[in-house]
């Protein structure tokens, strides 16, 4: 008989061992590639290293990311670090950032040897002579321009009052002096009663031109780039804001650029500052990027030592500040889309929280304006009248609303009727001041910090750069209140009565409207109605009391 031969049972061992080993690879391979469904590989990998500094030291504190990820670490005193939850054989980008550095990387597929991140500081001079590159697509150079890769930010920037403050007409018709065209003399302006000078409306409205002369931009003067506003580059060249230790404030007459650190690089260099510490192009991670200070050297100032444009002050003494909500929360919120900059431009996906919108919500967005104030009404039968409660919070603004310009302003109007629609007079309560256009007159009430002119004592005025005095302020402050009450007389024979308050939104004082041309319409901020049975009252006779007159008369 045949002898069959056979394999050591050592050897055996072996082999089945090199084949269970090799399965096991491929079907991790396959897992990770989605080649078989339902099987995943398991991620358990990690990867460790070190960052440093340029000159050897250890970047104690650096923050280590898997890029585009929430997989985040921090150095470890020596440099060290080490990231887990990957997976084995799948290539991942490892990002670092420290203070003072663009952002660094290394590209692994663990498991791997100690990997070493070494981040090069970023240059701490700023050049004047730099060119701003324009934040449109330049069809001429592709490699300039913001909107041609970074198209979904752009998009929402262009729409923005940041996009239009280097043209837009309504600010020209005041600085000028004119009416909405341009082409009538119209007061108040800036240039009616300065004419010689150019002011510094560009610190905040031209801040790409004014930065590097801030009292002699004539805001008639702008070209190119600057033409643009606060334009893109502008803001991502912002490295640092000045404000005041003793009240965490700029400083007083500092408006805009004063305020302002810029990092502008020399030839051959290039920079930019941002809100993600994973960019790995040309970028340093700013933190200030998120925070309600990089805001407030243009949303924080005064002139001739009267505070104007204080939204900033009034959200740091809200108490917002403590639940972490920061403007750019409210007026930047995160959208739908994973990237910002488009895929087939190297765009990455990333958790959509955690990129900023560019929409500058404001003024112009509808929803946006009717979110901010809460309206309740109560309206109850007294003694032959109606007495109307009315009370606005301030639910959804930051700051106080109406906020910044002086001549925004609210109206608040508060209407009874009958069953025949008849309006029941006013008994008691408030009125719109006279300077409340249509409404003025009429039960309810108005919302401004008022100025006086400090010269010829002219009031309300929008003309804050010529001294001014504060005569009242009622804005309503972050999740502050205002309750007013009215009463209406209610004619004898009783019936429904349909109480109405409306609230809404001025741009400006109506006189300066309708000299300027400016024909934005108010936007109602809330509306609210209840209707309530009136029992008859009865009518009431007075004796009517006749006196006899004298022969003599």
């Amino acid at each position: 008989m045949k002898k069959r031969w056979r394999l050591p049972i050592a050897e055996s061992v072996a082999i089945g061992m090199v084949v269970l080993a090799m399965i096991w690879v491929w079907l991790n391979s396959c897992a990770s590639s989605g080649a078989i469904t339902g099987v995943s590989a398991h991620p358990s990998a990690s990867v460790s290293g070190a960052v440093y500094l340029v000159d050897g030291r250890p970047a104690a504190g650096a923050w280590v990311r898997v890029q585009t990820t929430s997989n985040l670490t921090y150095a470890a005193p020596d440099g060290g670090f080490t990231l887990s939850g990957l997976t084995e054989g799948v290539t991942v980008t490892v990002s670092a950032w420290y203070t003072g550095c663009k952002v660094g990387w290394a590209v692994v597929a663990p498991p791997t040897l100690p990997i070493t991140i070494t981040l090069k500081p970023y240059d701490m001079r700023d050049d004047a002579a730099y060119a701003w590159n324009t934040s449109y697509a330049d069809p001429a150079n592709p490699t300039l321009g913001c909107g041609h890769c970074m198209a979904p930010s752009f998009q929402e920037w262009q729409a923005t009052a940041h996009a239009g403050s280097g043209v837009n007409p309504r600010f020209f018709s005041l600085y000028n002096g004119t009416d909405l065209t341009g082409t009538q003399v119209s007061s108040p302006g800036y240039k009616l009663d300065f004419p010689d000078t150019a002011g510094n409306c560009a610190t905040c409205h031209a801040p790409g031109a004014a930065y590097d002369a801030p009292f002699t931009t004539d805001m008639n003067a702008l070209t190119g780039v600057n033409r643009e506003g606060v334009f893109c580059e502008f803001c991502h060249k912002v490295g640092a804001v000045y404000l005041d230790p003793a009240t965490g404030r700029p400083y007083h007459n500092a408006p805009g650029v004063f305020s302002m650190r810029l990092y502008r690089p020399y030839p051959g260099d290039q920079l930019f500052f941002g809100s993600l510490d994973d960019v790995t192009r040309r970028v340093s991670y700013l933190p200030l990027e998120r925070k309600s200070q990089f805001c407030a050297p243009c949303h924080q100032f005064s002139f001739w030592g009267t505070p104007i444009y204080e939204s900033f002050k009034e959200w740091q003494e809200s108490p917002y500040p403590a639940q972490g909500v920061e403007c750019q929360t409210c007026h930047m919120p995160p959208g739908t889309s994973p990237t910002f900059v488009l895929p087939e431009k190297g765009g990455l996906a990333r958790d959509p929280a955690r990129l900023a919108s560019h929409l500058d919500l404001g003024v112009k967005d509808l929803a946006f304006m009717q979110s901010t104030v809460a309206m309740s009404l109560t309206a109850r039968p007294i003694a032959g009248a109606v007495q109307v409660d009315v009370t606005l919070t301030n639910v959804g603004a930051g700051h106080h609303v109406p906020t910044d310009f002086p001549g925004r302003h609210m109206i608040l109007v508060v209407t009874a009727t009958d069953a025949q629609w008849t309006a029941l007079p006013q008994r008691g309560g408030s009125t719109v001041p006279e300077w409340g256009g249509a409404q003025a007159g009429l039960p309810g009430q108005a919302f401004a910090k008022v100025l006086r002119d400090g010269q010829t004592g002219e009031s309300p005025v929008v003309s804050y750069w010529k001294q001014a005095f504060i005569v009242s302020d009622n804005r309503i402050p972050a999740l502050g209140s205002d309750t007013s009450v009215y009463t209406f007389t209610v004619l004898s024979a009783g019936g429904p009565v349909t109480v109405t308050a409306e609230l809404r939104f001025r741009r400006a004082f109506q006189d300066v409207m309708d000299a300027k041309g400016w024909s934005a319409p108010d936007i109602v901020m809330g509306k609210a109605q209840t209707t309530l049975s009136v029992p008859l009252w009865p009518s009431v006779f007075l004796p009517l009391v006749v006196r006899n007159a004298p022969a003599s008369e």
